[in-house]
This record gives C-alpha cells, sequence and structure tokens, in this order.
C-alpha cells in the first residue's frame, strides 16, 4: 500500500510514523508550500490513500481543481484524509461518485480558533487593529471603542467551535443567542431563529460548514437585518459573506466592524476599508492544536487503510 501525505515527515513524531510506515510506503513532500500540478501528480502517483493539506494545493480558494486532479489520476484510491476540519475544498460530488471515503480532522482546533475569534471581536471592538495600523503610518487618532460585557454574542453555527465561543462570550459577560441548522442545546445560550440572531445581535460570529451552499448566506439582505453598529467575525470562510454588501454596510456605519481570514487580501472589495479585518488564515495554527490534528490525522489514516474510516465527511 502506498500512502501520499503532503506536508513534511518532521511534523509527524516518531511514534506516528512508525505507526504509518507498518501500512506499506509512506511518501512526504519536503515542504508545505504550493506545488505544480505535475510535482502534486508525481507524488500522489499509484497512491492507495492521499492525505491532502490545502496549502501545497494553493490553498483553501485554489485547492479543489488541483486536487480533484490528483484524485482522478489514481484508479486504486481507497480514499482521502484531509488535514483540516474544513471539506469546503474538496468536491464532494466527485467523491461520492467514485464512492471514496472523504475524512476530516474534527475539533482539533476548536480551542484554538474559538480563542481567535474572540480576540478578533476584542480587537474590532476597540479598535486596537485600526489603531495600530495608523499609528504604524505615523498618523495615530483616538478612536472610541465599545465594550463588549454585557451585549448580545449570535452565533450562527453552535457546533464544536461555535459553542467554544459561546463559552468564551458568557466567560466575559456577553448575553449568547444562537442558530444552528439542527436542533442544539447549550447551557447559557438561547436558540433562536437566525433573522432573530442577525437583529438581535450585537456582535455575530460565524461558525457554519465550509461548504457551497453556505456561500454569500450573509449577503445584502441578511446585513438589513442586522442591528446598526454590529460586529461580524468569520473564522470559517471567506465565502460565506458576499464582501461588496460588507464593504457597502462597514462604509455606511451599518457595520461597525468585520474581520475574516482569506487568502487573496489585496483584490477584494473590502482592502482598504477602515475596520474591515483581512488576516491570513492561522486561527488553527498553535501548539496544541496541531499536536491534536497529527495524531488525529494519523488514526484517521490508519483506520482507512484497514478498511474502516473514521471521522467520514462522505
Amino acid at each position: 500500500m502506498k500512502i501520499a501525505i503532503f506536508v513534511s515527515k518532521s511534523r509527524f513524531t516518531k511514534n506516528q510514523i512508525s505507526s504509518l510506515s507498518k501500512l506499506g510506503q509512506v511518501v512526504f513532500t519536503e515542504e508545505k508550500k504550493e506545488l505544480p500540478l505535475n510535482k502534486l501528480l508525481e507524488i500522489s502517483k499509484s497512491a492507495d490513500i492521499i492525505a491532502p493539506d490545502p496549502d501545497v494545493f494553493g490553498g483553501f480558494e485554489k485547492a479543489k481543481n488541483p486536487l480533484t486532479k490528483a484524485i482522478e489520476s489514481l484508479p486504486n484510491l481507497k480514499g482521502v484524509c484531509l488535514s483540516t476540519t474544513s471539506f469546503g475544498w474538496v468536491d464532494l460530488d466527485y467523491c461520492k461518485k467514485r464512492k471514496l471515503p472523504v475524512c476530516n480532522v474534527p475539533g482539533y482546533s476548536r480551542e484554538s480558533v474559538a480563542e481567535h475569534a474572540l480576540a478578533l471581536m476584542l480587537g474590532l471592538a476597540k479598535r486596537i487593529f485600526v489603531s495600530d495600523r495608523d499609528t504604524q503610518m505615523g498618523r495615530f487618532k483616538i478612536k472610541m471603542g465599545f465594550e463588549l460585557k454585557g451585549k448580545t454574542l449570535g452565533i450562527i453555527g453552535l457546533g464544536n467551535i461555535g459553542s467554544r465561543v459561546a463559552e468564551l462570550g458568557l466567560g466575559i459577560g456577553m448575553k449568547v443567542i444562537a442558530y444552528n441548522r439542527t436542533q442544539m442545546k447549550k447551557q447559557g445560550v438561547i436558540m433562536k431563529p437566525i433573522n432573530e440572531v442577525l437583529s438581535k445581535s450585537d456582535v455575530i460570529s460565524l461558525h457554519t460548514t465550509h461548504e457551497d451552499k453556505n456561500k454569500h448566506m450573509i449577503s445584502d439582505a441578511q446585513i438589513k437585518k442586522m442591528k446598526d453598529g454590529v460586529i461580524v467575525v468569520n473564522t470559517v470562510d471567506r465565502d460565506l459573506v458576499d464582501e461588496k454588501a460588507m464593504a457597502k454596510a462597514i462604509k455606511s456605519g451599518k457595520v461597525y466592524g468585520y474581520g475574516y481570514e482569506g487568502e487573496d487580501l489585496v483584490h477584494t472589495p473590502l482592502v482598504n476599508v477602515s475596520n474591515a479585518i483581512g488576516i491570513k488564515g492561522f486561527a488553527w495554527f498553535t501548539k496544541e492544536a496541531l499536536e491534536n490534528l497529527h495524531q488525529i490525522w494519523t488514526d484517521n489514516i490508519i483506520a482507512l487503510a484497514k478498511g474502516a474510516p473514521r471521522n467520514r465527511v462522505i
């Protein structure tokens, strides 16, 4: 059996490498950077299992096409083990047609991403990011922010990470309301229809799944339902939000601030919009989260190799 893992071998512990090696031939990439398609096909050639990382395939926003081409080149492929919780960068329809299991890494960065979302909320509310940018440019001007204590935090998607954000919000004295696609219960959280979450929240944090059907779930119509001066934080997928509508809303004062992650932060309507904070995706990048990730990833690969895939997306 051949297993192609698209990150450096150095990211795994000796015990993890030993466990994987018992399955057969295991190949790794040298670095976690974007590779040309011919190199991706070379690494994956004849693989029975591939374990892709989005960075090697061009990042979340570009990975789907080269990953699909790699999968298409492998007639004996048994399945795909992702290095991420997100699966929006995979052509699930194609994998379903091939009856290929696709496994993700759930929950590994729960604490890291939840804390990151809270940091964005605080930074936007207190104008920390904008003030720092102005200071670096030699044009500091004091900007008034507001406190989060006593405000209403609305969470859309009360899953693994969303539920932890709810706990953090409660911990700093916020009232927390939430919408989830399926029925959920969480101590201290009041469940509401999505339109009520939009209309009653001072801060909205998005924690839905990363998939095509959620594209532009926050567009002009939804923004109009929000409170004036709302903060929106998106650590899931930039496509959840219509950026043209969001830029317009920030400029008009309807939205106080928006924090998001993305690959291309230049070619967007949000560029140079004050209090629109776009950063490269690194919410998950902590020592603790990476330790969790590589252990769950290893376990997923081993389970798939043994014919009992776990943490299946499909």
